[in-house]
C-alpha cells in the first residue's frame, strides 16, 4: 500500500491518509454568512471521495473581517447549528474536518488593516484576538476536529507577519517579535480555551511575492519555529496574496475573459492589455511551494509541515512524502473538479488530477459566483 494511505496524527487527531483539502473561499454561504446546501454538498462529496484531511472555506471571525458579502461566518452563535451540520457531514465519511479562521484585514470591504489610512487600533486589535478565540469555542461546539488560523495571503494577520503591510512603529510592528506578536497572542488565547482533542493549525506564507520583500522563506521558517514553540501542531504552506501577488498563489492560467468584468469599464482596455501580459509569466509547476515548505521543516522543531499549491502528479506526491520531506500533500483546486481524486488514486483509476489550472474557479468569486469547475468558460 502507498504512503499516501497510512494513517498520520496531527496532535491528537488521527487523519486516515496523507491528503488534505486545502481551504477554498467558496462565496457559497448566505448573505450573512450561514452554512448552505451547497457548501453541505461539496464537502460531503470531498469526504466521500476519502480525503482524509478537510479545511473548510475560509471563515470569518468577526463581521468587519469578512472578505466579501458571501463569505462563510463564525462570529456568531446563531451559526454553530449550520457549523455542527457542515462537521457532522464531513465526520459521516471518516474524514475529519478543521475550521480555518480568519480575518480579511484591509482586504475585505471594511478596510481596516495592519497599516495605512485605516490602521488598526490597540482596541480593534484586542477585540480581534478576543474573536479568534470565540470563534475557536464556537468550531469546538460545532464539533470540529481542528482549528486553522489563517495567516496567509495578504490577510490581516498575514499583514501582521510581513515587512511589506506592516509599517507599525508601535509593538505591534517593526521587529520580528513584534510583527509575530498578533499571531502569538491569538494563538495563546485559543490555546486556552481549545480542548485537548483538537488540533491546532496555522497556515502560512513561505513567500509574499509581493513588490517590495515581505515575507520569505527564511523568514516563515523563524516564524514557524515560534509556532512549534507555542504548540502548535501543524503548519501548511502557501504563498502569495489576493491584493498584490495573487497568480503567485495560483500558479496557471490567467483567465483575462473572466476577470475584466471586475474592471470599470473605462479601464477594461488597459486591464486587458496588463493581464495578457501576466499570461505566461505564472505557469503551474509541481508543487511550487514544496521547496519552501522543506526549508521551513527543517527549522520547526519536529512540527508537521506541509506545502499546498500545484500537486497534480500522485507519483510526486507519494516520493514527497516517501522521502520524509513532508507529512501531508494538501490539495486545492483539483478536488473542487474532482471530489473523488483521492479514491480515484487509491483504485488507480487516476495517476493524475484532470485540473488545468485554468483558474476560473477563483475568478467566479469576484463576479459574485460560487466557487466550482468553470473549466469551459462562465
Amino acid at each position: 500500500m502507498s504512503v499516501l494511505f497510512t494513517p498520520y496524527d496531527i496532535g491528537n487527531v488521527r487523519v486516515q491518509n496523507r491528503f488534505v483539502c486545502s481551504a477554498c473561499e467558496d462565496g457559497a454561504a448566505t448573505d450573512d454568512g450561514l452554512i448552505t446546501d451547497p457548501i453541505l454538498k461539496r464537502m460531503r462529496l470531498v469526504a466521500e471521495g476519502e480525503t482524509g484531511l478537510i479545511i473548510s472555506t475560509h471563515m470569518s471571525v468577526h463581521p468587519e473581517g469578512r472578505t466579501r458579502r458571501k463569505q462563510l461566518g463564525i462570529y456568531g452563535d446563531g451559526m454553530i447549528p449550520g457549523l455542527r451540520r457542515l462537521s457532522e457531514t464531513v465526520h459521516e465519511h471518516g474524514a475529519k474536518m478543521v475550521f480555518q479562521l480568519g480575518h480579511a484585514g484591509a482586504q475585505g470591504p471594511a478596510g481596516v488593516g495592519a497599516s495605512g489610512p485605516n490602521e488598526m487600533s490597540e482596541d480593534a486589535i484586542a477585540d480581534v484576538i478576543k474573536a479568534f478565540a470565540a470563534s475557536a469555542v464556537r468550531a469546538a461546539e460545532a464539533r470540529a476536529d481542528g482549528v486553522q488560523v489563517h495567516a496567509a495571503h495578504g490577510y490581516l494577520v498575514s499583514e501582521f507577519l510581513s515587512p511589506f503591510f506592516n509599517k507599525r512603529t508601535d509593538a505591534w510592528g517593526g521587529s520580528e517579535e513584534n510583527c509575530f506578536r498578533l499571531l502569538k497572542e491569538i494563538i495563546a488565547e485559543i490555546k486556552g480555551v481549545l480542548p485537548r482533542q483538537m488540533a491546532l493549525m496555522a497556515k502560512l506564507n513561505g513567500c509574499d511575492f509581493t513588490p517590495v520583500e515581505g515575507i520569505t522563506p527564511p523568514l516563515a521558517g523563524k516564524y514557524a519555529s515560534r509556532l512549534a514553540a507555542l504548540g502548535v501542531d501543524a503548519v501548511e504552506v502557501s504563498c502569495g496574496t489576493s491584493s498584490a501577488s495573487p497568480f503567485n498563489m495560483l500558479r496557471g492560467e490567467v483567465p483575462v475573459k473572466e476577470l475584466l468584468p471586475l474592471f470599470p469599464e473605462e479601464k477594461r482596455s488597459a486591464a486587458e492589455k496588463s493581464l495578457l501580459s501576466m499570461a505566461d509569466k505564472f505557469k503551474l509547476s509541481e508543487g511550487y511551494n514544496f521547496e519552501a515548505s522543506k526549508l521551513i521543516r527543517s527549522v520547526s522543531g519536529g512540527m508537521t509541515v506541509f506545502p499546498v499549491g500545484g500537486w497534480r502528479n500522485f507519483r510526486t506526491m507519494e516520493h514527497a512524502v516517501e522521502n520524509g520531506d513532508t507529512e501531508f500533500i494538501s490539495i486545492c483546486r483539483p478536488l473542487i473538479r474532482e471530489p473523488f481524486l483521492v479514491k480515484n488514486f487509491r483504485e488507480k483509476k487516476a495517476h493524475a488530477a484532470s485540473c488545468t489550472s485554468c483558474n476560473r474557479c477563483i475568478a467566479a468569486l469576484g463576479n459574485g459566483m460560487p466557487v466550482k469547475c468553470y473549466a469551459s468558460g462562465f
